[in-house]
């Protein structure tokens, strides 16, 4: 199978490069060409627009940075949408609005392809190795159609609705994970003001029942970068994070819902972007709250 990427960050490379090591020839796309140039250099193939990768592949995997970037992939000029879609199978993993993947879902379908939606729980680790969480939102036989492929990047595929779904499940399965780094750096925070060691800290909150199941090989790092230690490595950043927790406070609004954690965590995230914090892993969210009060 052809399979092309469009967006070749650090979540679209590493899909590409498991898709390659299962077998596919893989074609790229990105906005800024030199960064699918690894790949290139990996045997991928590189299109000069969306509908070029279109045209060229059987079915085209997108995952960007927010809706913006969504609607230039497929309504940009020589987007996806500029020529008939011929039955390519469509596959946008992004982490939008509900309603951009119901838009971009009628724009594909009106221009001849099939659509599935499926954001992804994970980083790049996970993509590279096949360990995603997939949430798929789209027409049974479509989603069908898209399985065997998303199956050699996922351990997990839920068929969750229909477009939109999908959507809104990711941000459901992110919210309690990044409500949870502002609740940790609290906790740090009023343990560092009682006098107590915070890797002593990190490691006892390592060992409760309130802890997630990433956290204990997490809270060690945090607790190093409250003093100052803090990773130049991330895999997923602060601010990409905060732009997140934005798509959540704004559909639980949307919708009705009352979400005074989600936005008190978003406010946390936006703040902590605002002081400088915002390319620094987004777990590091935690350091930078308990850092506001930790002890010189």
């Amino acid at each position: 199978m052809t399979v092309g990427i469009c967006g070749t960050g650090r979540m679209g490379s590493a899909m590409a490069e498991r898709l390659m090591e299962e077998g596919h020839q893989v074609m790229v796309w990105n906005r800024t060409r030199e960064r699918a140039q690894p790949l290139v250099d990996q045997g991928a193939a590189i299109a000069d627009s969306p509908v070029a990768l279109a045209a060229a592949c059987d079915t085209v995997i997108s995952i960007v940075i927010d809706d913006d970037a969504v609607a230039a992939v497929y309504e940009g000029a020589d987007g996806l949408l500029s020529a008939g879609l011929g039955g390519t199978l469509i596959i946008e993993m992004s982490t939008i609005r509900p309603e951009t993947f119901e838009r971009v879902a009628a724009g594909v379908r009106n221009a001849g392809g099939r659509f599935v939606e499926c954001p992804v729980g994970g980083s790049v680790t996970p993509a590279r190795n096949g360990q995603l969480l997939g949430l798929a939102g789209g027409e049974a036989a479509d989603v069908e159609a898209a399985r065997p492929l998303l199956e050699q990047l996922c351990r997990r595929l839920d068929h969750v609705g229909p477009v939109g779904a999908g959507a809104a499940m990711k941000l459901a399965v992110n919210l309690p994970l990044v409500v949870y780094w502002e609740a940790v750096g609290e906790a740090l925070a009023i343990a560092d003001s009682a006098g107590i060691d915070l890797a002593q800290a990190a490691d006892i909150l390592g060992d409760t029942s309130g802890t997630i199941k990433v956290a204990p090989g997490r809270l060690p790092g945090i607790a190093a970068a409250v003093r100052g230690e803090v990773p130049a490595v991330s895999a997923f950043g602060l601010a990409a994070m905060a732009k997140d927790m934005g798509l959540m406070s704004d559909v639980a609004a949307s919708r009705g819902i009352g979400a005074p954690v989600t936005d008190a965590a978003r406010s946390a995230f936006e703040a902590a972007v605002a002081d400088g914090w915002g390319d620094r892993e987004g777990i590091m969210l935690a350091a930078w709250r308990a850092s506001q009060t930790a002890r010189k």
